[in-house]
């Protein structure tokens, strides 16, 4: 970064959170190295609750039409394309019109992820050297 300080960048992360109340959730993330993202959610059994991959199918299938549309830019511009437009017209409706943003992370919460975010970090880090 243009800090020049070194940091850890996770491409794949997979943890299990343990509940007081013993319930176990397991969350497995890959960002493939490409354009695309899986997240999956399990529970103790094994058993996935949830799964969410991204580009979803309709944005693929938009792909070829936004290149031929805007031309030469990086590919995972196309591929988020959707969720940047979203989050513009939330921002400004929110700009010009007051309408709450819902969805659109504040400041505050930015600030608390990235405090979680530090905090495992070197977790994450010895545990990579076991």
């Amino acid at each position: 970064p243009a800090s020049g300080k070194e940091f850890t960048d996770f491409d794949k992360l997979k943890f299990k959170i343990t509940t007081v109340a013993g319930v176990e959730v397991n969350v497995a993330a890959d960002r493939c190295g490409g354009d695309d993202s899986v997240g999956i959610v399990t529970l103790g059994d094994g058993k996935e609750i949830a799964r969410f991959v991204m580009p979803d199918e309709e944005t693929v299938a938009n792909i070829p039409a936004l290149k031929a549309k805007t031309g030469d830019a990086m590919p995972y511009f196309f591929a988020q394309d959707p969720d940047y437009l979203k989050l513009k017209i939330l921002v400004t409706d929110h700009l010009l019109n007051g309408t709450p943003a819902d969805g659109v992370a504040t400041i505050e919460t930015a600030i608390e992820t990235l405090k979680v975010a530090e905090y495992l970090t070197p977790i994450l880090q010895e545990q990579l050297k076991k």
